[in-house]
């Protein structure tokens, strides 16, 4: 039985569930006579900002497609925005696991829609300082590694204005229009979900509902 994630036939937490334990328990000639590439090679996650040892990377898998057999090597840390059955609404989590034993597996789209996640890898060393963000309450997850919010703005309604020790990744999770505005008035226009914008350590931000609808993003710190 192949190491695949059933998204459309499982809710969420479930699939994610049954495929990491299905994953741990195959043997290692699973894959025997096929092509084996490590994460960042994998041609549908692809790597959209690289800074040093922490990468962003876009999944998308059509309907009908999945991926090579790929290597996981590094901490990860997902947002999801979509399955083969609809939106995820920005549902976060992380695994930590494959920076000791490193996991191998394939993941594959049954559809009908999009498989999309925008995935954060860090490949740094643990983190264990107090090095916490101004202006952001409680994480909705934190490790080592990485640290998590979440905002929700009502239309024309603005946030604090933050500033985080790590480098920073924002991701609308639903439709709406999202303005990111830097100290210095350089702003970022994230328009759909699934849009991201980086944010470098110690560049303080604000962001604001330019849109009609209430809007929801994460905010992804990966820790070094």
């Amino acid at each position: 039985m192949r190491n695949l994630e059933r998204a459309k036939l499982l809710p969420f937490s479930i699939a994610l569930a049954a495929l990491l334990l299905s994953s741990f328990a195959l043997p290692q000639d699973e894959f025997a006579g096929q092509r084996i590439v490590n994460i960042v090679d994998e041609p549908r996650h692809r790597t959209v900002h690289l800074d040093g040892d922490i990468r962003v990377l876009d999944v998308q898998i059509n309907p009908g497609d999945q991926t090579l057999p790929h290597t996981h090597d590094a901490a990860i840390m997902y947002t999801f925005i979509s399955n083969g059955s609809g939106p995820l609404n920005g549902r976060v989590s992380s695994i930590t696991d494959y920076v000791k034993e490193s996991l191998t597996h394939q993941v594959e789209n049954e559809g009908p829609g999009l498989f999309r996640i925008i995935a954060l890898a860090n490949y740094g060393p643990p983190v264990e300082k107090n090095d916490l963000p101004q202006g952001l309450a409680d994480p909705a997850l934190e490790n080592p590694w990485f640290r998590s919010y979440r905002i929700e703005l009502a239309p024309g309604k603005s946030s604090a204005m933050f500033s985080h020790q790590n480098p920073v990744l924002i991701v609308q999770v639903n439709e709406g229009l999202a303005h990111i505005s830097r100290e210095d008035g350089i702003t970022a226009e994230l328009d759909a979900m699934g849009d991201w914008a980086w944010r470098n350590p110690a560049s303080r931000y604000q962001i604001r509902n330019a849109g009609n609808t209430s809007v929801a993003l994460v905010i992804n710190e990966a820790r070094r």
